[in-house]
């Protein structure tokens, strides 16, 4: 078990520092430009990248080592680390100017998306390495809230950081963290590669694919989570709600963005010791209808208190969801396609969290931030219901049948 604390380790401080990144980043471009549309802008500056690379992510990430394949991901965030630092210094600003700062960070943002889109199959497929099948759905739970702690502190330490020491500050702890992550991937070991074959570039991408469409539970959960997140999504305007609707400080803003995190995190720790064991397929269309529901009323929210607690619930339902994917997704993929699949699923993560994003900037630049924000959530609840009908498979899984 030491390699699986080493790779919780791993989790818990690259979210940590990523959170960190992106809540920074957010805040920053915001009160540089006072643009919704370019918030919208880094969600699509990143998913262009995590998208069309993870076709060929999965196909290298199989025929490579996996704890290579991370620490190679992890340098290519400290170097990402290290550019956004020096343009956030005033020196930057003052010799770039604020529309050549944005198209900087936007690039920079891009070659981040690349990165992601090899890390996410690279990381998926070592813990596959590190955890006995047996284990995968208790494990889940403790790699997810490793994740969702990360997700907790990075939004809360940036916000408090942006408020004592500044933006610069804050891009400078996010690689000394970055840096820190070396110690933990020195005490795990070099893993076996399971795929010997090296079959035509074009066949090994479309497998994964292939594998994806022609597993309808795996499908339905990855559908379900894609438009969901598409339509549901709502952080990316929190720096419109910090400082047009709630009127909070700093702070305040890295308390909402760690909110949902905070929740996730209060239902992971009770998921740890108490796993989801039956009806899986039916509770996770139950989270997804209460995300949907949370981020309704935080959009109509006026009040910081209520808006948190909203955050906070979307937070909780979302983790449930999360662990019901991932250990549907460990399950029912073969040892020697888990990067082409975790490929194909960071497809759909991407896609969801980022263009939605990028749907958040456009709809709150047309319909205005709180009807942009009802509207998705609405539309979440319609994406609910069309696959629950949709998608028995998804509905009937359980996870004991797939286990044996």
């Amino acid at each position: 078990m030491k390699e699986f604390r080493s790779f919780l380790c791993i989790r818990f401080g690259l979210i940590f520092a990523l959170n960190m990144q992106i809540t920074i980043i957010f805040y920053w471009i915001y009160h540089l430009t006072s643009n919704k549309l370019a918030l919208g802008g880094v969600g699509l500056s990143e998913v262009i990248p995590a998208i069309t690379f993870s076709f060929f992510a999965g196909h290298f990430v199989d025929l490579n080592e996996k704890r290579k394949m991370v620490l190679l991901c992890i340098s290519a965030y400290i170097l990402l680390g290290l550019s956004l630092f020096m343009l956030t210094t005033p020196y930057a600003l003052e010799r770039l100017g604020i529309q050549y700062t944005l198209y900087s960070v936007y690039a920079l943002v891009f070659c981040g998306g690349a990165i992601r889109s090899f890390m996410g199959p690279s990381v998926f497929s070592l813990f596959g390495l590190v955890v006995p099948r047996k284990n995968y759905a208790n494990a889940i739970s403790w790699s997810s809230m490793a994740w969702q702690t990360g997700s907790v502190l990075g939004p809360l330490a940036a916000g408090v950081l942006i408020a004592f020491n500044g933006i610069t500050m804050g891009m400078g702890a996010v690689v000394f963290i970055e840096l820190l992550l070396l110690i933990p991937m020195l005490s795990i070991g070099v893993k076996p590669i399971l795929k010997k074959e090296r079959e035509p570039i074009l066949q090994s991408l479309t497998q994964g694919i292939r594998f994806v469409v022609k597993t309808p539970e795996l499908l339905g959960a990855q559908l379900l989570d894609m438009f969901s997140v598409l339509f549901g999504g709502a952080v990316a305007l929190l720096p419109v709600y910090q400082k047009e609707i709630l009127m909070v400080d700093e702070v305040g803003y890295g308390i909402l963005r760690a909110a949902p995190g905070i929740g996730a995190l209060i239902t992971l720790g009770i998921l740890a010791f108490l796993p989801l064991r039956t009806n899986p397929g039916k509770k996770l269309f139950v989270a997804v209808g209460g995300f949907a529901i949370s981020i309704i009323i935080f959009g109509i929210s006026k009040n910081f208190y209520l808006s948190f607690f909203m955050l906070m619930f979307s937070g909780m339902f979302d983790a449930v969801s999360v662990v019901i994917r991932s250990t549907i997704l460990q399950l029912v993929t073969p040892d020697h396609m888990r990067g082409r699949v975790a490929s194909v699923n960071t497809m759909f993560v991407s896609s969801s969290n980022e263009l939605g994003d990028f749907e958040s900037g456009v709809m709150a630049h047309w319909l205005g931030t709180v009807r942009a924000v009802v509207v998705g959530g609405c539309l979440t609840l319609g994406v609910v219901a069309v696959t629950f009908f949709s998608a028995p498979q998804l509905r009937r899984f359980g996870f004991h049948e797939e286990e044996k």
